[in-house]
């Protein structure tokens, strides 16, 4: 009896541990860190697994209209959000904005150039200003957005070395092929070859606002709703807080 109620237990284990759903998350690459850390205690909780895709949002809302296979987008702005709506491709009750950030301008921490204000960068100890492509990325949207409104863009715009997305920014500081970058502070605050020279006031910055919302083709549209509300939880706004984002309730 003993042998045959551990048989039975593990057949219920190896059901439940079958039965969970996989969730495939499109996040923006400033998001990495604190989504990887959500999603620990969330699948061990729930049975679920928890596949991400980072990558700058444009590129991936691009996937998405191409048929990749998402369950949830997590945007580091409205407007690509905004196109995916238009296009029919979220679940419109579904989206929420969730998060803001900041902008700072960074340095290499050995060394860097002597930045006290966004003016330094238009000065020759600023050759080279690394930004996610401000084209396209939200990151350098938002950066380019800050330059124009500190008539500062004209100056710098021959310097800008373009990024494939916010990280990839960093990296180019943290490297020495950019003498300075402007990036989000959440991803500064990861990195320890970089420091913060000057912090964007909030009155200067552009408005910053990271959307998500479940899409119409999501695979498993139940589990996918389930994690979204968890990431609307505080156990997840406080781990995003953590990481120094500014949390919307």
């Amino acid at each position: 009896m003993k042998s045959f109620t551990l048989g039975a237990a593990f057949v219920a284990f190896s059901a439940a541990s079958l039965s969970g759903a996989t969730i495939n998350v499109f996040a923006a690459a400033s998001l990495t860190d604190s989504l990887k850390q959500i999603a620990i205690p969330y699948e061990k909780q729930t049975g679920d697994k928890v596949v991400f895709n980072f990558g700058a949002s444009s590129f991936l809302a691009r996937q998405i209209e191409e048929g990749a296979p998402a369950d949830i987008f997590f945007s580091a702005d409205e407007a690509k959000m905004d196109g995916l709506e238009g296009k029919a491709l979220i679940v419109k009750e579904t989206r929420k904005s969730r998060l803001s950030n900041s902008l700072v301008i960074v340095v290499a921490t050995d060394k860097g150039a002597v930045i006290r204000g966004p003016k330094d960068l238009t000065s020759d100890k600023v050759k080279r200003l690394a930004l996610a492509e401000p084209k396209t990325v939200p990151a350098g949207i938002y950066a380019k957005e800050y330059l124009q409104k500190q008539n500062l863009w004209p100056a710098v715009e021959k310097k800008v070395v373009p990024t494939e997305n916010v990280r990839a920014a960093l990296s180019a500081v943290e490297a020495g092929n950019a003498e300075a970058g402007i990036v989000y502070k959440t991803d500064a605050a990861i990195s320890k070859k970089v420091k913060i020279a000057y912090e964007v006031a909030a009155g200067d910055s552009p408005a910053i606002s990271y959307p998500m919302a479940v899409l119409k083709e999501a695979k498993d549209p139940n589990a996918a709703r389930r994690f979204l509300k968890h990431l609307e939880s505080d156990e997840a706004g406080r781990i995003f807080e953590k990481f120094g984002f500014i949390v919307r309730k």
